[in-house]
């Protein structure tokens, strides 16, 4: 079953994270695998929010993130806890807004053309499942309107996948 979902261009930051949440919710079907449903949501993300150049999911596998759905270029592969962004992310447990990715001590260039990035930790019951990392050629691209969406994003998808099973998949 093919799917088409389109946000006009013009509404503001916040009006198309509202809409995107609203699609996430139809577009989530709970009879196909996780990894098939995240990856229409990254999709989702690129396709709506042009200062994005790269989203996806790395997910936790012995403290090291591996790369799972995405859109954009090429990426790193496996990336230790405590390194980079994500790591650090993963490891402390919360989001980090960086606005300019040279600044940020012992960021990991998976991108040279990175200016900005934004990672959403995704934990639940203490277990750290993974992260959602993205990325932007424009410096300073995300503020506090991303992470609360963003952050609302990761507790749909509790919400209406098992991600319990992510450990399943990412052997």
């Amino acid at each position: 079953m093919a799917e088409f979902y389109q946000i006009n261009p013009t509404l503001s930051e916040e009006e198309k994270y509202k809409l995107v949440i609203k699609q996430t919710v139809s577009l989530i079907d709970e009879s196909v695998p996780i990894l098939s449903n995240l990856s229409n949501i990254t999709a989702l993300l690129k396709e709506t929010f042009e200062k994005i150049s790269w989203v996806g999911f790395y997910f936790n596998r012995d403290e090291i993130l591996y790369l799972g759905p995405f859109q954009g270029k090429t990426a790193c592969t496996k990336i230790n806890f405590g390194k980079g962004v994500c790591g650090k992310s993963i490891e402390a447990g919360y989001t980090i807004i960086v606005e300019d990715v040279e600044k940020f001590p012992g960021h990991i260039y998976c991108d040279s053309d990175s200016k900005s990035e934004i990672v959403v930790p995704i934990i639940k019951d203490n277990i750290r499942f993974g992260v959602l990392d993205l990325d932007s050629y424009i410096p300073s691209a995300f503020n506090n309107t991303d992470k609360i969406y963003l952050e609302r994003l990761v507790e749909i998808l509790f919400e209406k996948l098992n991600l319990y099973k992510l450990k399943q998949i990412i052997i």
